[in-house]
C-alpha cells in the first residue's frame, strides 16, 4: 500500500484528497506537515487497529452530525459540541439532550484529542474509540437505549451502508465500526493555526504584542505544570480549589475519584487545554465561572482548601492560589485571546457534510 504525504492548505477533509488503492480505503500516514500541528509535534497519533483513512474520517464526520443516532432522532454529537465554541456549547450544563434535563457537567471542548490521555472530566474513557459510547447511550444526552435497533436502522439505509463500506470495506454497519469512524473524525480536530501558532512558526506578519508576550511568559511560569507544553494541558487531573467537600462512591462530584474510587483523587478533574479558551465559556467541570476574568479571580484569591488540593497552589503564609497582580492578570487574559484559532472554528471541512 502506497503512503502519501499529508500536506496543509487548510486542515480538514478538503486536504485529505488521497485516493484508495485496490478495493478498500487507504490509510493516511501517521504524520502530516508540521505546519498544521502544534510546534514540536511531527505526527498525528493513531492506533494500528484504527488508522486514519479519508473515508473513515468522512464517515465519522457524517456520524458526528447525524441526529438519527439519538433516541429521539433529534440530538447529534454536534448539538452540544458546536464548532464556533471550540466544539463546546456555550452553556454551563446543557439541556439540549433527549430528556432536556440539565447535564451533571459542562460540555468539554474537543480540541487536539489525538494527544489527549484520559477523556471526559474524570478520565472515564481511555481512548477515542470508546469515547462516544457514553454520550450516545446516556439518557440525558443522546438517549439511545436500543443500540441494536439503531444499527438495524442504519443497515437498512443503502446510503449509510455505502458510507460504512467505503470506510471499512464490505460488510454491514456495526457499532464497532461506528465508534471507530467517530474516533477517526475526532482525531482530525486539530487546532494549531491561532495567531500564537503562526508567531511560533515564524510566519510572515505573525506577532504577539508586548502585553501578550508577557502573558505567555506568565502562563509558562505561574500556570505550570497544569497548562504547560504546546498543548497547554498536562493531560493530568488536579484539585484546583473549587470545593471543600466531595461526594462518595461514584457520585459525579467526586471527580477523578468517581473512576478510581481512591480518596486521594476526590475533587480532581482533567486539565482542559487553554487553546480556544476565549470561546469555550463557561468554565470548570460544572460551568460555574461565566468569564475568564472570573476564572483568574478564583485562582488569585478564591480557592478553598481541601484534603486533595493540589500542592502547586499552596503558598507559605498565604491563602492558596496563583500570584498575579492586576497588570499580570490583564497580560494573561490578552495572551489567552491569542490562542483563538479562527480557522479551526470556521473550517467548513470540520462542519456538517451533506444532510444527515
Amino acid at each position: 500500500m502506497n503512503r502519501h504525504t499529508l500536506r496543509h492548505a487548510a486542515w480538514g477533509l478538503s486536504t485529505l484528497l488521497l485516493g484508495a488503492c485496490g478495493g478498500g480505503p487507504e490509510a493516511l500516514p501517521p504524520g502530516s506537515s508540521p505546519e498544521v500541528l502544534p510546534v514540536g509535534f511531527t505526527f498525528l497519533p493513531q492506533p494500528e487497529d484504527n488508522p486514519l483513512t479519508q473515508e473513515g474520517v468522512e464517515l465519522g464526520r457524517w456520524l458526528f452530525h447525524a441526529p438519527r443516532l439519538s433516541g429521539n432522532g433529534q440530538v447529534s454529537c454536534a448539538t452540544c459540541h458546536v464548532q464556533e465554541h471550540g466544539f463546546s456549547d456555550g452553556v454551563a450544563r446543557s439541556t439540549a439532550g433527549v430528556t432536556q434535563h440539565p447535564l451533571s457537567r459542562h460540555t468539554p471542548a474537543l480540541v487536539n484529542l489525538a494527544w489527549m490521555e484520559g477523556l471526559f472530566w474524570d478520565g472515564g474513557a481511555k481512548n477515542l474509540e470508546s469515547l462516544s459510547l457514553a454520550p450516545l447511550t446516556q439518557a440525558d444526552e443522546m438517549g439511545q437505549a436500543d443500540l441494536e435497533g439503531m444499527m438495524a436502522g442504519l443497515s437498512a439505509d443503502p446510503d449509510v451502508v455505502r458510507r460504512f463500506e467505503a470506510a471499512f470495506g464490505p460488510g454491514e454497519p456495526t457499532l464497532g465500526k461506528l465508534l471507530r469512524g467517530l474516533a477517526q473524525y475526532a482525531r482530525t480536530l486539530v487546532s494549531a493555526r491561532s495567531r500564537y501558532d503562526r508567531w511560533r512558526r515564524g510566519e510572515p506578519g505573525a506577532f504577539l504584542t508586548e502585553q501578550e508576550s508577557r502573558g505567555l511568559a506568565l502562563v509558562r511560569q505561574r500556570c505550570k505544570p497544569c497548562h504547560d507544553s504546546e498543548l497547554f494541558t498536562d493531560n493530568a487531573f488536579h484539585n484546583n480549589g473549587l470545593d471543600e467537600r466531595f461526594g462518595q462512591g461514584e457520585d459525579v462530584s467526586r471527580g477523578r475519584g468517581r473512576v478510581t474510587l481512591r480518596d486521594e483523587d476526590a475533587g480532581r478533574y482533567k486539565t482542559p487545554t487553554l487553546r480556544n479558551v476565549a470561546v469555550t465559556a463557561p468554565y470548570m467541570h460544572d460551568g460555574r465561572f461565566a468569564t475568564l476574568e472570573a476564572v483568574l479571580l478564583h485562582y488569585r484569591g478564591g480557592m478553598v482548601r481541601s484534603a486533595t488540593l493540589d500542592g502547586a497552589f499552596l503558598r507559605e503564609g498565604q491563602a492558596p492560589g496563583v500570584t498575579l497582580d492586576d497588570a499580570e492578570a490583564e497580560a494573561v487574559l490578552a495572551f489567552l485571546h491569542a490562542l483563538t484559532d479562527e480557522a479551526f472554528l470556521s473550517d467548513p471541512s470540520l462542519g456538517p457534510p451533506d444532510a444527515p
